[in-house]
């Protein structure tokens, strides 16, 4: 299959929005991506696609019934199966010339510097609830002066925050250092979304449940925040078009046909966020976001 396979030919529908210069950066730029679950999956992919050619991806997971709605890579046929084998052979699938490491027991304190050796750009596609792996990779970027990108899928819609070597941190942005439980996971909705777009459509509130970690979620806004990342990615990785990094966020809301841009100075101790986080905290307390 591989002396079928023909680099230029398979990503010459790129050029035009990219130069065959620029796509031969892409083919060169390695990646990291950690979970590979509703939005890594579609993270991974839509990258293949784009060209990128190497790629560090993690995930401890495997794929369950309940992956279906939203998960690439959760078919019948892919059930029990690691999900970073899953999508790894999907993403070669894509380009047989991947250069690919696969971290199959997730990022841990032990792992972090391979994880992240080389790496020009991490993308964040680790389960919302999991903060702490989240602050240990934002962290380690930030030291590292690696670029650190998260768009997280919020009902149907997607919310762009990007962290840029020098600039503001994640820690800096959330605050969550110091914080219980309950008041890290309001804080994080709140960096994500100031704007709330998402808040007035949730028709069913009692599936969302922090105590238990669970929440609903849609491919389209998978599939939306794909796209986002992906030229995200593609302004990074190849200096042109603007960016705009924390503290600005960017959601967009494909059900309420709304784009939103937000600039937070001092992130949540901003007076505007300590104001949102009066409402979402008592929605929390009854396990609910809606």
């Amino acid at each position: 299959m591989l002396s079928n396979f023909d680099y230029a030919l398979a990503f010459s529908r790129n050029i035009g929005w990219l130069t065959t210069t620029e796509q031969q950066r892409l083919r060169q730029a390695r990646v990291a991506i950690a979970g590979l679950g509703g939005v890594g999956g579609a993270h991974l992919l839509t990258l293949a696609r784009l060209g990128i050619g190497k790629f560090y991806i993690a995930d401890f997971d495997r794929f369950e019934l309940q992956n279906f709605n939203r998960q690439a890579g959760a078919t019948l046929s892919s059930l029990g199966q690691a999900k970073t084998d899953v999508l790894a052979r999907m993403a070669q699938d894509i380009n047989p010339e991947l250069e690919l490491r696969v971290f199959a027991d997730g990022v841990q304190p032990t792992n972090i510097d391979a994880f992240l050796d080389g790496v020009e750009l991490y993308v964040d596609g680790i389960d919302f609830f999991a903060l702490d792996a989240r602050r240990m990779l934002f962290a380690a970027c930030y030291a590292r002066g690696i670029p650190a990108v998260t768009v997280a899928p919020l009902g149907m819609g997607a919310a762009l925050l990007y962290f840029k070597p020098g600039g503001m941190s994640f820690e800096n942005y959330f605050r969550l250092e110091g914080q219980p439980r309950q008041e890290q996971f309001a804080r994080f909705i709140a960096g994500l979304s100031p704007r709330m777009l998402q808040r007035n459509y949730l028709v069913e509130p009692s599936a969302v449940n922090f105590r238990e970690t669970r929440g609903p979620s849609t491919d389209m806004a998978c599939q939306l925040c794909a796209g986002v990342m992906g030229t995200e990615v593609l302004k990074i990785l190849l200096k042109r078009g603007p960016t705009r990094a924390a503290p600005w966020a960017l959601q967009y809301d494909a059900y309420r046909q709304k784009l939103a841009y937000t600039w937070r100075p001092f992130g949540n101790a901003n007076p505007l966020q300590r104001l949102l986080l009066r409402f979402i905290r008592p929605i929390l307390q009854g396990n609910a976001l809606g």
